[in-house]
């Protein structure tokens, strides 16, 4: 089946956020959505969040799944934001346990901060399925980018997070802790090995050189012939030491402090501190 995919561009942080919809019923999931988030001043927006549920109420849509692909460090998530108004269950990885162990630490988050992944409604795993209304979801393990990244294959379409960018952009970071050009190499081999027409829906995209608009669309056919990066004659070994070498070049993403500590809280802010307010540390040479 070929589900209706409906993209939400995001342009402050280079996201595109889905909702997935059922052909033959109204249910529907929504990937990787974004809570807009002004770090200078600390505030938080739902403008980006409200865009898709405005689109939702008015197809007359029931939204089954809110699903993240991965802990994201460039954006925070707005899926409780959006379990409040529109339902659905929130998953991600089952790896998300890794990632809380690793950045409870990088916080210093203590003994409340659960790192068994409680936070979601669904860990999935390779090989776990699940269904939007008719619609058989397939999941992927996919990491490199991060532990946790998984590949959402829904009928046709493929939804990579961020270990795929378009053909002309190539490939994610892989620096991040946990992290790794070798299986980040070894995850986009096996998205490669779904047939050739299925649709790829990147998370990112950034407007390769020479392109003028933004673009998330294209197939396994696309990027195995044509990726920057893997496609083609391109090795594993070329692969890893082009991914290293590039990474060591990269700043950190501008929002990855905050939003790590809310998205391994699946979107969830700390709570607050005996005054009220909420607070997000910035660790100190850390990162």
């Amino acid at each position: 089946m070929s589900p209706a995919v409906q993209a939400f561009f995001d342009e402050a942080t280079n996201t595109v956020s889905y909702v997935v919809r059922d052909p033959m019923s109204n249910k529907a999931a929504i990937i990787d959505s974004v809570l807009d988030f002004d770090y200078a001043s600390g505030h938080t927006d739902t403008r980006s969040a409200d865009e898709i549920i405005a689109w939702v109420r008015a197809e007359g849509l029931e939204i089954e799944w809110l699903l993240e692909t991965h802990v994201h460090a460039d954006h925070l998530s707005a899926a409780p934001y959006l379990q409040q108004h529109l339902g659905g269950k929130i998953g991600i990885g089952e790896k998300i346990t890794v990632v809380q162990d690793t950045f409870g630490k990088v916080f210093n988050e203590g003994t409340e901060f659960q790192r068994d992944g409680s936070q979601f409604d669904q860990l999935f795993r390779e090989g776990d399925s699940f269904h939007i209304g008719q619609l058989r979801g397939d999941v992927l393990h996919t990491p490199g980018h991060t532990p946790a990244c998984l590949t959402y294959v829904i009928g046709d379409a493929a939804f990579v997070g961020d270990t795929l960018f378009m053909p002309d952009f190539g490939t994610a970071r892989c620096d991040f802790p946990g992290g790794s050009a070798e299986m980040l190499y070894e995850s986009v081999q096996k998205i490669l090995t779904l047939p050739d027409q299925t649709r790829i829906f990147v998370g990112h995209d950034y407007k390769a050189p020479g392109r003028e608009v933004y673009a998330w669309e294209s197939t396994v056919g696309e990027q195995r012939a044509k990726n920057v990066h893997v496609g083609g004659t391109n090795k594993k070994d070329d692969f890893v030491r082009m991914r290293t070498e590039r990474d060591a070049t990269l700043d950190m993403p501008r929002l990855i402090v905050p939003s790590l500590q809310v998205n391994m809280r699946a979107g969830q802010m700390p709570k607050a501190e005996d005054n009220g307010t909420v607070y997000l540390k910035v660790p100190i040479n850390k990162l």
